[in-house]
């Protein structure tokens, strides 16, 4: 990279997506930067353009991120999205405040009379004709438009959806057109380029470069190892390494945490072997990391305490092995959205900790002994680069699996909810009561009955984490302990939107496949349940039904991942229920449930059915947001 690389610069307000869009530049073929929005003008040389991102805060909340309002009467394009968005109606004049309806997920853009087409009057929508699906995630809304602005975009609850300013070469959006489910961002991101004056200075081969480069100046004269959990990124970052410095540098450790899938550990170095990989070796500290998590319930503590004992295991196989340790350093396969999720960004709210993001590690960062040469890709980019040095989809096209396993989807609690647990899980049942379920034909209705799981997961709405409960739809009860599932996945989806877009209790809607035909629904309670062996193999055997199911069908490419959950909710201690999670996703940041053939699904549940265990099947019909990947 030089100093006259022209750039389009992207404040960073502390949204998940911050640097969604710079990336969404970069693959356009534009290189782009991430500033801070309090950044000196000189943060500005060589720009074309600057786009707001979206953030956790209200603009009208007491600690908003520090924002250098100079840079509005610099005479360069700007874009503001979401809290962006506001932003730049308030610096002329416009209010801000509650919408009327909040809009999380899918909504439906309409143009402006002469926006839109070949001789659009707003350049950001040149090329784009009629209604237009977007992707949404606000509360609040904007009540007058700034002087000078024209609404060119709306919504059925959002009447400036899309605004802009062509005098001051200022546009603003409500939606998010840097995710992939507003199909049309990256016209409107090239768009906004060309009217910036940008020309395409950015491919995978300068992206390739610069990575290997880098790891050649971090790593210096020392030796790197590396914990290798199979996954797709350590993979890649593992190949990069040993690319920059050779295999005689780098060591890839790969620990049986006792958290690994049915024979995952074996299959890892069975296609490390056959790759070429001989710099690698494999220890079992299963029992240490199991005692590590023992008896804990909070989901920030198991992923902390996984994490830190990742680091005393290190510790351990270095003074095994008589490592001197001035001479190595810890490598990673840390991606972005693992760094803004644990609120690694100024302005950025912490959804989760991530392992690669506890205590034990930032120290090392800190000391400059840790390497993680994709700490500025997703996952979609991660690949790309995987496969242009060489790696098999065996390799790179595996599900994501992250270093803490199937620990962060055993769910885990001491069996009881505290006071205010139950005020809020009877809010919720309440609550959900009174959302209308409109989408089904009337025998469906009829025999809908509405509840709620009594177990808390995670979920993201707004940027800010939530913790919840999850609404459950059981339709008609057949024979075997089966349940009606309609036939239309869409309608499922849309009822899922609606539920969570109305409630204040609730993040995620699943829908009962199955459920023991021996129990009634007053069987199942919530028990007492940890992280264990135990618990481990029931979800081993649960997790390997679905992935063979999926390889067989051919749909294992076909989605991003699959996550089976293991709930703490059963008619006894030592049985469990579980979730199936597919979810379709390139950039993390967002992701749609997964529409699975339901012949697919159905052969899926009557072999989970069939565990001895198994006291309850449930389907989760949730996006991102409002809720996470997982359930931890």
């Amino acid at each position: 990279m030089t100093d006259s690389r022209k750039k389009i610069v992207v404040l960073d307000f502390g949204s998940q997506y911050a640097h969604l869009i710079a990336k969404r530049f970069r693959m356009l073929g534009y290189y782009s930067e991430i500033a801070l929005p309090s950044a000196d003008l000189s943060a500005f040389e060589n720009c074309a353009g600057i786009v707001f991102s979206g953030g956790p805060s209200s603009v009208y909340d007491e600690n908003t991120p520090e924002f250098n309002s100079e840079i509005l009467n610099l005479d360069i394009p700007v874009l503001g999205l979401c809290y962006g968005h506001y932003i730049v109606q308030l610096g002329y004049n416009g209010k801000v405040g509650k919408a009327d309806v909040g809009e999380f997920g899918f909504a439906k853009l309409q143009f402006a009379d002469g926006v839109g087409g070949s001789d659009s009057k707003c350049p950001l929508f040149k090329g784009i004709t009629g209604e237009q699906q977007v992707w949404m995630s606000h509360q609040d809304g904007v009540l007058q438009l700034g002087d000078g602005f024209e609404a060119v975009g709306f919504t059925k609850d959002c009447p400036f959806a899309a605004t802009q300013n062509l005098a001051k070469k200022r546009f603003s959006l409500q939606f998010h057109c840097e995710v992939k489910d507003t199909p049309c961002g990256n016209q409107i991101f090239k768009n906004f380029a060309d009217y910036c004056g940008m020309e395409k200075n950015w491919d995978q081969d300068t992206v390739l470069n610069v990575i290997i480069e880098n790891i050649k100046k971090d790593a210096r004269d020392k030796k790197v190892l590396l914990f290798l959990s199979g996954g797709v990124d350590s993979t890649v970052a593992f190949a990069l390494l040993n690319k920059a410095l050779g295999q005689e540098r780098v060591l890839g450790l790969h620990i049986d945490n006792g958290f690994m899938r049915k024979n995952e550990s074996a299959n890892v170095a069975e296609a490390y072997k056959k790759f070429g990989f001989k710099n690698f070796t494999v220890k079992d500290a299963s029992e240490s990391f199991l005692n590590a998590i023992k008896g804990l319930t909070d989901p920030q503590k198991k992923r902390m305490s996984v994490g830190e004992n990742f680091i005393t295991v290190r510790n351990e196989f270095v003074s095994e092995l008589k490592l001197n340790e001035d001479e190595w350093m810890l490598a990673q396969g840390t991606l972005y959205p693992d760094i803004i999720e644990s609120g690694g960004t100024k302005n950025s709210h912490t959804i989760k900790t991530h392992h690669n993001r506890v205590a034990g590690i930032q120290a090392l960062i800190e000391k400059g002994l840790i390497i993680e040469p994709l700490k500025d890709l997703y996952k979609d980019e991660v690949r790309t680069i995987g496969k242009k040095i060489g790696l098999s989809d065996e390799l790179v096209m595996r599900h994501p699996f992250p270093g803490p396993g199937l620990s962060i989807n055993v769910l885990c609690t001491d069996g009881k909810l505290s006071d205010s647990d139950k005020e809020e899980l009877q809010a919720a049942f309440q609550e959900f009561q009174k959302i209308p379920v409109t989408e089904f034909c009337e025998h469906c209705t009829a025999s809908l009955v509405k509840s709620v799981l009594p177990v808390k997961s995670v979920g993201v709405q707004g940027d800010f984490r939530t913790y919840r409960f999850p609404a459950v739809l059981a339709f008609e009860k057949q024979e075997g302990g089966f349940y009606h599932l309609p036939k239309y996945w869409e309608k499922l989806e849309r009822t899922s939107s609606t539920i969570t877009n109305s409630a204040k209790f609730l993040n995620r809607t699943v829908i009962k496949l199955w459920q023991n035909p021996k129990l009634s629904d007053e069987d199942l309670k919530l028990q007492e349940g940890y992280c264990d062996k135990s618990r481990l193999d029931m979800l081993r055997e649960a997790d390997n039904i679905v992935l063979t199911e999926l390889h067989k069908s051919g749909w294992y490419n076909q989605i991003f991942q699959h996550l089976t959950i293991c709930l703490p909710y059963a008619s006894a201690k030592d049985r469990t229920s579980f979730v199936l999670r597919p979810v379709c996703s390139e950039d993390v940041m967002t992701a749609r449930f997964a529409h699975l053939p339901m012949e697919l699904v159905n052969s899926i549940v009557k072999q989970i059915a069939a565990l001895p265990f198994t006291d309850a099947i449930f389907y989760d019909l949730t996006n991102k947001p409002p809720a996470t990947f997982g359930w931890e």
